[in-house]
Protein backbone atom coordinates (compact mmCIF):
# COMPACT_ATOMS: atom_id res chain seq x y z
CA UNK A 1 0.00 0.00 0.00
CA UNK A 2 1.36 3.51 -0.76
CA UNK A 3 0.51 4.86 2.18
CA UNK A 4 2.86 2.59 4.37
CA UNK A 5 5.63 5.51 3.39
CA UNK A 6 3.76 7.92 5.35
CA UNK A 7 3.23 5.90 8.68
CA UNK A 8 5.09 6.13 12.28
CA UNK A 9 8.69 5.25 12.51
CA UNK A 10 7.08 2.20 14.80
CA UNK A 11 4.50 1.04 11.25
CA UNK A 12 7.85 1.59 8.94
CA UNK A 13 9.53 -0.55 11.34
CA UNK A 14 7.26 -3.17 10.80
CA UNK A 15 6.63 -2.37 7.17
CA UNK A 16 10.54 -3.39 7.21
CA UNK A 17 10.32 -6.48 9.18
CA UNK A 18 7.46 -7.56 6.43
CA UNK A 19 9.50 -6.78 3.56
CA UNK A 20 12.16 -8.90 5.23
CA UNK A 21 10.28 -11.81 6.01
CA UNK A 22 8.71 -11.67 2.27
CA UNK A 23 12.16 -11.19 0.72
CA UNK A 24 13.44 -14.61 3.19
CA UNK A 25 10.46 -16.73 1.86
CA UNK A 26 10.92 -15.84 -1.60
CA UNK A 27 14.71 -16.61 -1.31
CA UNK A 28 14.14 -19.92 0.66
CA UNK A 29 10.87 -20.87 -2.30
CA UNK A 30 13.66 -20.02 -4.89
CA UNK A 31 15.67 -23.04 -3.89
CA UNK A 32 13.77 -26.08 -4.95
CA UNK A 33 11.10 -26.28 -7.41
CA UNK A 34 8.99 -28.91 -8.93
CA UNK A 35 10.93 -31.13 -11.61
CA UNK A 36 9.62 -29.47 -15.70
CA UNK A 37 10.85 -30.68 -18.93
CA UNK A 38 13.51 -27.69 -19.62
CA UNK A 39 13.72 -27.02 -16.08
CA UNK A 40 11.42 -26.46 -12.68
CA UNK A 41 8.28 -24.98 -11.94
CA UNK A 42 9.04 -22.54 -8.72
CA UNK A 43 6.38 -21.46 -6.82
CA UNK A 44 7.97 -18.20 -5.45
CA UNK A 45 6.09 -16.27 -7.71
CA UNK A 46 3.26 -16.75 -5.06
CA UNK A 47 5.33 -15.02 -2.01
CA UNK A 48 5.87 -12.17 -4.80
CA UNK A 49 2.00 -11.58 -5.20
CA UNK A 50 1.13 -12.04 -2.00
CA UNK A 51 3.61 -9.72 -0.80
CA UNK A 52 3.32 -7.14 -3.55
CA UNK A 53 -0.48 -6.87 -2.55
CA UNK A 54 0.30 -5.56 0.74
CA UNK A 55 3.29 -3.71 0.57
CA UNK A 56 3.88 -0.51 -1.37
CA UNK A 57 5.92 -0.39 -4.76
CA UNK A 58 9.47 -0.18 -3.56
CA UNK A 59 8.88 -3.11 -0.71
CA UNK A 60 7.11 -5.14 -3.63
CA UNK A 61 10.46 -4.55 -5.80
CA UNK A 62 12.48 -5.43 -2.78
CA UNK A 63 10.88 -8.51 -2.00
CA UNK A 64 10.28 -9.69 -5.66
CA UNK A 65 13.32 -8.30 -7.09
CA UNK A 66 16.30 -8.56 -4.38
CA UNK A 67 14.59 -11.72 -3.08
CA UNK A 68 14.63 -13.72 -6.61
CA UNK A 69 18.24 -12.05 -7.35
CA UNK A 70 19.77 -13.38 -4.33
CA UNK A 71 18.03 -16.84 -4.21
CA UNK A 72 19.31 -17.17 -7.98
CA UNK A 73 22.64 -16.14 -6.95
CA UNK A 74 22.53 -18.62 -4.14
CA UNK A 75 21.25 -21.66 -6.03
CA UNK A 76 21.31 -20.90 -9.78
CA UNK A 77 22.62 -17.52 -10.70
CA UNK A 78 22.83 -17.58 -14.43
CA UNK A 79 19.24 -16.07 -14.80
CA UNK A 80 19.54 -13.87 -11.40
CA UNK A 81 19.95 -10.37 -13.51
CA UNK A 82 16.57 -11.53 -15.35
CA UNK A 83 14.83 -12.25 -11.79
CA UNK A 84 16.09 -9.01 -10.26
CA UNK A 85 14.18 -6.77 -13.27
CA UNK A 86 11.63 -8.83 -14.07
CA UNK A 87 10.64 -10.31 -10.69
CA UNK A 88 11.35 -6.64 -9.36
CA UNK A 89 8.94 -4.68 -11.78
CA UNK A 90 6.33 -7.24 -12.06
CA UNK A 91 6.03 -6.69 -7.93
CA UNK A 92 6.35 -3.65 -8.00
CA UNK A 93 3.58 -2.93 -10.56
CA UNK A 94 1.37 -5.56 -9.17
CA UNK A 95 1.80 -2.88 -5.84
CA UNK A 96 0.84 -0.12 -7.90
CA UNK A 97 -2.45 -1.44 -9.49
CA UNK A 98 -3.82 -2.71 -6.32
CA UNK A 99 -3.42 0.15 -4.35
CA UNK A 100 -3.95 2.74 -6.93
CA UNK A 101 -7.28 4.54 -6.27
CA UNK A 102 -8.93 0.89 -4.53
CA UNK A 103 -8.60 2.14 -1.00
CA UNK A 104 -10.73 -1.26 -0.07
CA UNK A 105 -8.53 -3.50 -2.41
CA UNK A 106 -11.14 -5.64 -3.54
CA UNK A 107 -10.61 -8.88 -5.11
CA UNK A 108 -11.20 -8.09 -8.51
CA UNK A 109 -8.36 -5.34 -8.63
CA UNK A 110 -6.34 -7.31 -6.80
CA UNK A 111 -7.03 -10.10 -9.16
CA UNK A 112 -6.28 -7.43 -12.61
CA UNK A 113 -3.18 -6.66 -10.94
CA UNK A 114 -2.29 -9.83 -10.52
CA UNK A 115 -2.99 -10.67 -13.71
CA UNK A 116 -0.65 -7.99 -14.95
CA UNK A 117 2.18 -8.99 -13.28
CA UNK A 118 2.06 -12.50 -14.35
CA UNK A 119 1.99 -11.07 -18.19
CA UNK A 120 5.29 -9.28 -16.91
CA UNK A 121 6.80 -12.06 -15.45
CA UNK A 122 6.16 -14.54 -18.80
CA UNK A 123 7.36 -11.72 -21.04
CA UNK A 124 10.48 -10.53 -18.80
CA UNK A 125 11.86 -14.17 -18.54
CA UNK A 126 11.07 -14.82 -21.85
CA UNK A 127 13.22 -12.24 -23.46
CA UNK A 128 15.84 -12.76 -20.87
CA UNK A 129 16.12 -16.61 -21.44
CA UNK A 130 16.35 -15.56 -25.14
CA UNK A 131 19.48 -13.09 -24.68
CA UNK A 132 20.88 -15.78 -22.03
CA UNK A 133 20.99 -18.96 -23.61
CA UNK A 134 20.82 -16.55 -27.41
CA UNK A 135 18.31 -18.62 -28.85
CA UNK A 136 14.88 -17.73 -28.32
CA UNK A 137 14.15 -22.04 -28.96
CA UNK A 138 15.28 -22.10 -25.52
CA UNK A 139 13.07 -19.61 -24.16
CA UNK A 140 10.31 -21.16 -26.22
CA UNK A 141 10.90 -24.62 -24.58
CA UNK A 142 10.14 -23.37 -21.61
CA UNK A 143 7.09 -20.86 -21.95
CA UNK A 144 4.17 -23.20 -21.27
CA UNK A 145 6.24 -23.92 -17.83
CA UNK A 146 6.53 -20.15 -17.05
CA UNK A 147 2.84 -19.76 -18.03
CA UNK A 148 1.80 -21.97 -15.53
CA UNK A 149 4.46 -20.93 -12.64
CA UNK A 150 3.16 -17.34 -13.63
CA UNK A 151 -0.79 -18.03 -13.41
CA UNK A 152 -0.02 -20.23 -9.62
CA UNK A 153 1.88 -17.53 -8.39
CA UNK A 154 -0.95 -15.42 -9.46
CA UNK A 155 -4.05 -16.72 -8.47
CA UNK A 156 -2.73 -18.34 -5.05
CA UNK A 157 -1.25 -15.32 -3.95
CA UNK A 158 -4.49 -13.24 -4.72
CA UNK A 159 -6.43 -16.23 -3.08
CA UNK A 160 -3.87 -16.20 0.22
CA UNK A 161 -4.56 -12.26 0.37
CA UNK A 162 -8.19 -12.04 -0.43
CA UNK A 163 -9.60 -15.28 0.51
CA UNK A 164 -7.93 -16.55 3.26
CA UNK A 165 -7.24 -14.03 5.45
CA UNK A 166 -3.70 -12.33 5.03
CA UNK A 167 -5.18 -8.79 4.11
CA UNK A 168 -7.16 -8.59 7.32
CA UNK A 169 -3.93 -9.70 9.32
CA UNK A 170 -1.99 -7.17 7.73
CA UNK A 171 -4.62 -4.31 8.54
CA UNK A 172 -5.02 -5.25 11.82
CA UNK A 173 -1.12 -5.28 12.16
CA UNK A 174 -1.91 -1.49 11.08
CA UNK A 175 -5.15 -0.97 12.81
CA UNK A 176 -6.73 0.27 9.62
Amino acid sequence: MSETLKKSGTDRTKILTLTALFTGMNIAMSSFGLPVPGGHLYLNDIVITAAALLLDPLDAFIVGGIGAFLGDLLFYPTPMFVSLVTHGVQAAVISFLASKGNKDNSFRTMAIAAGVGALINVVGYTIGRAFIYATPQAAMLKLPFQILQAVIGAVLGVLLVDRLGLKNQFDRLFHK
